[in-house]
């Protein structure tokens, strides 16, 4: 006789009963690899076989499940929805259709006279139907019925060659042999505190429920667990990096702010006053500020970055500002250098463009400390960029860099302050998760004077009416964005592109001065035609998303949108975001194709009724998912099971809180009730607690 393996958590599946080297392959295919990956494996919905409803009672666009036998089984083929299969089932007082599209395998399953089991939404097309009803046959020996009958069955993510019986029995087997060897991951404080079931629990009533309520209990256990041990590590490390290393402390009353701020042509709103204060407290403490600052598109990040640069320039410190694009450091170092001259400040820009002789002659006078603020790109990054002094990193528009990107910039100083900038809004969920170990300043309002921006949807065959708008406004010196998605025409994309538009605007305005900008277009050139489109000589600039971000040209009043339904209400909202700089009202308009999608036309009418880019946010986050929002792996997002971070907001928000708490109590977890946390920190977290800080 064959002796049997003794199972723990990390077991491999294929010592399961019935599974082996074969069917563990297929596990495999749902990312499930050892005994604790199977019960991490959480059923998507259940079935409630405790209230198995009567045809005739259930209601349209009601959730049922409903048991019958299979009075007709047909086949056909529709113009639009391709292959159908479908069947009749009565339940001995009414009749059901079920229907499934593009389901030829289906077609020899389903034979007259079985019982079935069936659960869905009820529709109506002049009958009561289901449309890819889940179901189940229930076999003439009964082997199934008493598994069935009058219990909750969860509903599993399958792959080809498991079936959901196949999950079921092997989760059964894996917590009957492991059930007592699952440890208790919170401590007992916070058990009490919000009633948790036990971990051990937890499982057992997500994969066996007695009672649906209990299931979702349940499972914000176990969310609450993955977001409680995330936070935990921002917590660790942030209180790491404010204790261990020492940083520069900066005095903050000095003569290169207060000229500064008397050379401005315009007033400080009482919002970035409140920042700067929380800044230069932070510079004055001598640990690492981490601070994220974030402020809707116009609302005036950068004067506070200038005014903390020239804090740390004073103290005798070198600046590094990073940003995404080469536009836009451009930008930030055109619209600054004169300024910075005026108070003895020199500055320099560092980008892939610049000659090999120009960045030789940069990186010589950066190391020997001779430029006190670099404004730059990716380039900042290279080996060759060794710093003197390094005393402050600044990263505008931090969610397109990548973690260790921003690591590597970090590390060219000894321990610097770090100021986060960022113009697009983050749902406070996302910036819990993203920037937990930043502290977080918001410039909710725009600076006073600035008009409205009003935007519109408007049908392609509307075009020529807007053109002749367009044209009025440009011969009454206003100027124009014209936005593409793409720069060239694509076969595989029906797509209005730059250079297309370009010439069509061209010769629809023969008496009007009109440019091309894109990301190919040499940085001379590119630069060139900015401070030309800068100085009101161009009237209409036509270009790709390379303006997205941080241009500024207040006299350009209106935007022109082609093909909006290809970007997120983020990237719409950056975009939007260049115009309405001026005192006068400003127009957006969007130029959609003939489309009837609900989810497109919902994002677009968000964004037409508000140009609140935090409320856009949260609206972007819930019709996209955080991972299309930001790029999860890109962008360092994590990858949870269990948790939702639209579902799980009041959860996050518990974890953060009590983990913040245990961590500003008992930095090293030495006490007696922390020493769960810690053993399970060290087990399965260890490699994680270095990262937050760049995160």
């Amino acid at each position: 006789m064959k002796k049997e393996i003794p199972l723990t958590l990390d077991s491999d599946i294929q010592y399961l009963k019935g599974i082996g080297p074969k069917k563990a392959k297929l596990f495999h295919k749902l990312n499930v690899y050892t005994i604790e990956d199977l019960l991490y494996h959480l059923p998507y919905r259940y079935w409630n076989l405790k209230d198995i409803k009567k045809i005739k009672d259930c209601k349209i666009d009601e959730e049922v499940t409903i048991q019958g036998k299979i009075i007709l089984v047909g086949e056909r083929e529709s113009k639009t929805k391709g292959n159908i299969i479908e069947i009749i089932l009565s339940d001995g007082n009414d009749y059901l259709k079920c229907l499934w599209f593009n389901r030829p395998d289906l077609k020899y399953k389903f034979q007259k006279g079985q019982e079935l089991i069936v659960s869905g939404k009820i529709d109506f097309y002049k009958q009561k139907e289901m449309v890819n009803p889940y179901y189940e046959i229930l076999d003439e020996n009964n082997k199934n019925r008493k598994i069935y009958a009058g219990t909750i069955i969860p509903i599993y993510p399958l792959t080809e060659g498991l079936s959901n019986w196949d999950v079921r029995r092997a989760i059964k087997q894996a917590l009957e042999k492991t059930y007592f060897l699952i440890e208790e991951d919170l401590p007992e404080e916070i058990i009490k505190k919000y009633s948790f079931y036990l971990k051990r629990e937890s499982f057992k009533k997500i994969h066996f429920p007695e009672d649906l309520k209990e299931t979702e209990r349940a499972r914000k256990r176990l969310a609450y667990s993955e977001l409680f041990y995330f936070e935990l590590i921002l917590a660790l490390n942030k209180k790491k990096y404010e204790e261990l290393k020492a940083s520069p402390i900066f005095k903050t009353d000095g003569e290169l702010t207060k000229k500064f701020l008397s050379n401005l042509p315009f007033q400080l709103t009482p919002s970035q006053i409140k920042v700067l204060k929380e800044i230069e407290e932070d510079l004055r403490k001598g640990k690492s500020m981490t601070r994220l600052l974030q402020g809707d598109v116009g609302s005036g990040k950068t004067v506070i970055a200038i005014y903390t640069s020239l804090i740390a320039i004073e103290n005798g410190y070198q600046v590094a500002m990073m940003a995404p694009t080469e536009i836009l450091a451009e930008q930030h170092f055109f619209n600054w250098c004169k300024e910075l001259l005026k108070l003895n400040v020199r500055s320099a820009l560092l980008t892939s463009s610049v000659s090999k002789r120009e960045k030789e002659r940069i990186y010589l006078k950066i190391s020997q400390g001779e430029i006190d603020l670099v404004f730059g790109t990716h380039a900042l990054l290279e080996s060759d960029v060794n710093f003197k002094n390094l005393g402050l990193v600044i990263v505008d528009e931090q969610h397109r860099f990548g973690v260790m990107q921003r690591a590597t910039l970090l590390a060219k100083g000894n321990n610097p302050h770090f100021l986060v900038m960022t113009a697009t809004p983050i749902p406070r969920t996302l910036s819990y998760i993203l920037y937990g170990d930043l502290d977080i300043s918001t410039i909710p309002e725009k600076p006073p004077g600035r008009g409205k921006v009003i935007t519109k949807l408007i049908s392609v065959n509307a075009r020529n009416r807007l053109i002749e708008k367009i044209r009025k406004a440009c011969l009454t010196g206003n100027q124009v964005y014209w936005v593409c998605p793409t720069i060239e025409e694509s076969e595989k994309l029906s797509l209005r592109a730059a250079t297309k538009v370009y010439e069509e605007i061209k010769n629809t305005f023969p008496d009007l001065k009109v440019a091309l900008i894109h990301g190919r277009i040499k940085s001379e050139e590119r630069m060139r035609i900015m401070e030309e489109f800068k100085k009101g000589n161009i009237h209409i600039l036509v270009t790709t998303t390379v303006i997205e971000v941080g241009v500024d040209i207040p006299n350009a009043s209106i935007m022109v949108i082609e093909h909006p339904e290809r970007f997120g209400l983020a990237q719409l909202h950056q975009l939007r975001g260049r115009i309405g700089r001026g005192e006068k009202d400003s127009y957006c308009f969007l130029i959609l194709p003939n489309i009837n999608d609900e989810k497109i036309l919902l994002r677009l009418s968000y964004f037409v009724k508000s140009d609140d880019g935090f409320y856009l946010a949260e609206k972007d986050l819930e019709l996209r998912g955080p991972g299309e929002f930001f790029g999860t792996r890109q962008h360092g997002l994590p990858e949870f099971k269990i948790a939702d971070l639209i579902k799980d907001k009041d959860l996050l928000l518990m974890a953060k809180r009590d983990a913040f708490k245990i961590i500003e109590e008992d930095p090293n977890l030495i006490k007696f009730e922390n020493r769960i946390v810690k053993e399970n920190l060290l087990r399965k977290f260890a490699d994680k607690v270095e990262l937050a800080r760049v995160i």
